[in-house]
């Protein structure tokens, strides 16, 4: 029987370890490379796993973030239908953030004190 494979998108974390924290920051750097996404395609980009994505945008990505197609896109074994409605639901619970968070990339708020 062949393993069913499926795949992690990790567009955020790598990002947030080269210091961009906004999808805004990823907009003109494609641009440059003429990779012309609106606004909500840049989003959707970072924050969802992509279906269907063009070779000459992942290169694009690989060469702003200076990294391997390795480090920003994970295979791994595909999860019974079982696994999947759990993990659905544990993310509907209001559970912490998981693998696909940020995690300690995040920025620090800043705090304005008057004198």
């Amino acid at each position: 029987m062949t393993a069913k494979l499926d795949y992690r998108w990790h567009l955020r974390e790598v990002m947030a370890t080269r210091g961009m924290f906004s999808t805004t920051d990823l907009r003109p750097l494609l641009a440059e490379r003429g990779i012309d996404l609106s606004p909500s395609q840049t989003y959707r980009l970072v924050v969802e796993r992509p279906e269907r994505l063009s070779l000459k945008t992942l290169m694009a990505l690989l060469d702003i973030l200076g990294c391997t197609m390795d480090e920003l896109i994970e295979p791994v074994a595909a999860a019974s239908a079982g696994r999947r409605k759990a993990a659905a639901a544990g993310s509907a619970t209001g559970a912490s953030e998981g693998p696909s968070g940020v995690g300690e990339f995040r920025p620090r708020r800043a705090r304005i004190v008057s004198e």
